[in-house]
């Protein structure tokens, strides 16, 4: 396993935004980051009656396909996303996992009903992924809100939150990431 992140675009995801995910995270945290061949729609995952796609069985598909050579898998697509319980998520992560998926679905103002916005859409896309990957190395939710690992339930969350971790989420990161990348190289 090595200390590299991999970005895989499910169904058509234009490359700028692949692109800015993988610049996102090898600034904030020196990880390399490359980006696989995307993967079909997940045809699989669809629910019908929801029309919608249940994040939980692409997850469960990711962890059979992820590659062995890297220390995360994260996965992005358009679809809309959900777990049963609730009525969407923006993404969903395996908690102290290899595999996460994102969608940028319900992250595009356009959704809202406003204009387009391609810097309020990558802020929440970077947001999203920094809050997957933070899951996927073993945090949990965070109660202060300006956190990128607090719990966003609506789209306002996600806005009013920083794209950085408290103090006390950073320093858990790293810990967990330091964990991670010895375990990678023993």
């Amino acid at each position: 396993m090595s200390n590299c992140i991999t970005i895989c675009p499910i169904g058509v995801v234009e490359e700028d935004i692949l692109g800015r995910i993988a610049k996102c995270i090898e600034k904030r945290h020196g990880l390399m980051c490359k980006i696989s061949p995307r993967m079909e729609k997940p045809k699989y995952a669809y629910d019908e009656r929801r029309g919608q796609y249940d994040s939980k069985l692409i997850l469960k598909h990711l962890i059979k396909c992820c590659p062995q050579d890297t220390l995360r898998f994260i996965a992005v697509t358009h679809v809309d996303l959900y777990v049963p319980i609730l009525k969407f998520v923006f993404g969903l992560a395996q908690i102290e996992g290899q595999c996460a998926v994102i969608s940028i679905h319900r992250l595009r103002p356009q959704f809202y009903n406003l204009p387009p916005d391609p810097d309020l859409l990558m802020a929440r896309v970077e947001k999203t992924v920094l809050h997957e990957l933070g899951h996927s190395l073993g945090l949990t939710h965070c109660r202060d809100r300006r956190c990128v690992m607090y719990s966003s339930t609506r789209i306002e969350d996600t806005d009013f939150k920083r794209s950085d971790y408290c103090p006390t989420c950073f320093e858990l990161f790293r810990w967990y990431l330091d964990k991670c990348l010895i375990s990678a190289h023993t």
